[in-house]
């Protein structure tokens, strides 16, 4: 292997450990005490109403770490992060789907 592949390898290897040290940072992010959870904005679909989000442990819901997509209460929560933006949210169940109702920059 050359010289170069090898060093290639290495910062190849260097970003893998990057990334997947802030993916278990983040999951393992535990819930706030005022019951807000915490992610990151994948994708945010204003047409319809729905934001994606890498989250944490959401308490309220006893749902696990994971990426989803939720549907928005009100479209202008929306206009309150981007994709990329570190967030503390709320969700519920409503009527079967989960909904955030509230979101937040995270501290």
């Amino acid at each position: 292997m050359s010289r170069a592949s090898r060093c290639h390898v290495r910062a190849g290897v260097a970003v893998l450990g990057l990334l997947m040290a802030a993916s278990a940072a983040l999951a393992q992010a535990p819930a706030s005490a005022d019951g807000l959870a915490t992610g990151e904005v994948r994708r945010i679909d204003r047409e319809a109403r729905k934001i994606t989000l890498r989250h944490g442990e959401i308490a309220n819901l006893a749902m696990p770490p994971m990426t989803m997509v939720f549907q928005v209460a009100d479209p202008a929560l929306m206009d309150r992060a981007k994709v990329g933006d570190r967030v503390q949210f709320r969700a519920d169940k409503v009527d079967g789907a989960y909904r955030v109702t509230e979101i937040l920059p995270a501290p």
